[in-house]
This record gives C-alpha cells, structure tokens and sequence, in this order.
C-alpha cells in the first residue's frame, strides 16, 4: 500500500481526511461524508503494517508500538498532514487530517467580525469550540495570521503536532510540538511564562493541569487562545469548572468571570450547493455574562446571548437561522441542529 500516493489523491479530490482501515479500501471524507477511493481494494493487516511503518523515523516506530497510539504531522510533496495512527483489533490503522497549503483568514472564515476586535486585546482566554473536525484548529491558525500580519507580538504555540507553518511577518512566532520540543502542554505553558509572550495558542486543553495554567497565563497579561470539544459557550464554562474539585470551583467562577474574553462554538453543515458552511455561536463575556458566571448561573448565559447582538453576540440558532435565509444551508440540515428548530418553520430562504 502505498500511503504518500493515497496522501496525495486525498489532496487533489480536496477532502478533509483520509482513513485507512483493515478490511476496507481507503476512505475518504469529502464535504462530511465518507467516500471510497475508486479502484483502491481492500486494504490486509500485513499491507497496512507495511505502509504506516514506511513513513515513520524508528524512534516513532518504537513509541507507536510500544504506546499503541502516535500523533504525527507528515509532510510529502508539498502538503501537510496531521495523522493519527492507532490500533483496532489488535490491527494497525491510521486517520489523516489534510491540512491547507493556504494559509487561512479571517475573512476565508467568513469569522463574525468582533473577533478582529477580540485580536486587539492585550490579555484574556479566547475558546474556540465544537465537535471534531468543525475546523478548529483552522480557526486559531486564522486568528495567529491575524495578529501576526497586524501586530509585533511574541506569539508561542502549543500543538500536537503542528499543524499549519506560520512565517513570521510582523511577529515573532516560536511553534512547539508535544513529544518533540515538551513533554507535556502542563510543562511547555508553566515554561511559555519565561520566553516573553504576548499571545500563546494552546492546541487544546486536554486535562485538570492545562486548564488550570491556561486560566492563569490569561490572568497574568497574556491574550491566549484555546480549544475544547463542546458543543455551546455555556456548556464550555460548565466543563472547565467542573474539571477542578469542588472546593476551587468557586475561584475558578471568579477568575473566568474576569478573564474569559470570549467564546466561539462553531459546527461545519453540507451546503446546499456543495461544500460546507460553519454556523457559529459567539459568546463575548460582558458584565452580564460574567455576573452570571460568579452566581454559577451559567444556563442562564444563553438568554444573553440572543439578546446582545449590539454587542457582536450571536446564538447557534440564530446564525442556523441565518444560513438558511441567505440558502446556503437547507432547512433540514439547520433544523437538525437548533434548540429551537420551529423557528425556521415562518421563514423562507431569500
């Protein structure tokens, strides 16, 4: 099996993954959905071992044997990949992100535009939200271009892997792998304080210990940016307190009251003429949002949300809403993911 090739069809019909699975032709997926390469057979146990060994260095052979898991950027022919290899009944199997040879902006993103506001602060914890493969890490690689196109910053990321090569332009950028340049993102972020930072991107916060020194680096001047996998603002803030035990929560209330800037929940819907369409909640911590964040009256945050919009704040249902008047996604497809999906049922598409 040959993987670079496979690497480089999953370029040219521009999907946004390749998965390589024991027993099946490779798959790839295009525009959310999962299509096999054509005149590509089943892959067998011995052509998949083969294949995912020939593109790792021997010190990566070692650790994915030996931990059973690797997270990878690899590179061939000019395009970028972020893969995960992984064991599946004791077989080998691998998942490739394909990464954009273009660098993404803001305007690509069609990003609401408070977020180049958001950019200008000098200190506080942006999140950027959703399920897997809603873009993401596509989104903080669009805000560091912002700021470093824009701003004479000391922007140091975190990541595993790196994911997008930025080149310094007005900025200087410092780009950290797991694995390789830290160990841990608990490690890289407690060291990132002695490096002089302005901005630090933290790829995600994993655990009790990243999310507590993300908190503290946002509070002690730093603008820092971060993802987490949920799905709304107000779940966001639900599963960052809840991450510490029970007796810091009522400081961990106080200190995301005052350093959260904002959040971003976005999701990646089937357009109705092809491609796909992020619907985004924004959420911008305001007087009211923070009061209700240290009152642990967190599910009241939405109402606020839909009733802020001087204030660049907009609900997911509201910008669902939105993509559907303007026809870009169908009813169905907006409906399937609003808390309120009745109402779409008075409005037509423009």
């Amino acid at each position: 099996m040959d993987i670079k090739k496979l690497l480089q069809i999953a370029v040219k019909q521009k999907a946004s993954d390749l998965h390589l699975v024991v027993d099946l032709p490779p798959i790839l997926r295009i525009d959310g959905g999962l299509i096999e390469i054509k005149n590509e057979k089943e892959t067998s146990n011995k052509e998949m071992e083969q294949g995912i060994l020939s593109i790792l260095t021997n010190e990566q052979k070692e650790k994915f044997i030996s931990t059973r898991e690797l997270d990878i950027s690899f590179e061939d022919s000019g395009s970028r990949f972020r893969v995960n290899l992984h064991f599946e009944r004791n077989n080998m199997g691998m998942v490739a992100r394909v990464i954009s040879e273009e660098m993404p902006t803001l305007e690509d993103l069609q990003m609401p535009d408070i977020v180049n506001s958001l950019l200008d602060l000098k200190q506080g914890l942006i999140l950027v939200t959703g399920p897997t493969g809603c873009g993401k890490s596509t989104t903080l690689a669009a805000m560091v271009n912002y700021i470093n196109s824009n701003r004479r910053c000391n922007i140091i990321t975190l990541e595993d892997p790196i994911e997008y090569i930025f080149k310094p332009d007005k900025s200087i950028i410092m780009q950290r792998q797991l694995g390789s340049d830290m160990l841990t993102f608990e490690n890289g972020l407690k060291h990132a304080l002695r490096q002089d930072p302005n901005v630090i991107m933290v790829g995600e916060m994993r655990d009790l210990e990243t999310i507590a020194t993300t908190i503290t680096l946002a509070e002690t001047g730093h603008l820092v940016f971060a993802t987490l996998h949920t799905y709304s603002a107000a779940q966001t803030i639900d599963r960052i307190i809840d991450a510490f035990p029970p007796y810091q929560q009522n400081q961990v209330r106080m200190q995301l009251s005052m350093t959260l800037a904002s959040v971003i929940s976005q999701r990646l819907l089937p357009r109705v003429k092809g491609g796909r369409s992020a619907a985004r909640e924004t959420m911008i911590n305001n007087s009211a949002v923070s009061n209700l964040i240290r009152e642990n009256k967190v599910a009241q945050i939405r109402n606020v949300i839909e009733t802020s919009a001087r204030d660049g704040m907009v609900s997911m249902d509201q910008d669902l809403k939105r993509l559907f008047k303007e026809g870009l996604v169908s009813k169905e497809v907006a409906q399937a993911q609003m808390m309120n999906p009745e109402l779409l049922d008075k409005f037509r598409i423009i």
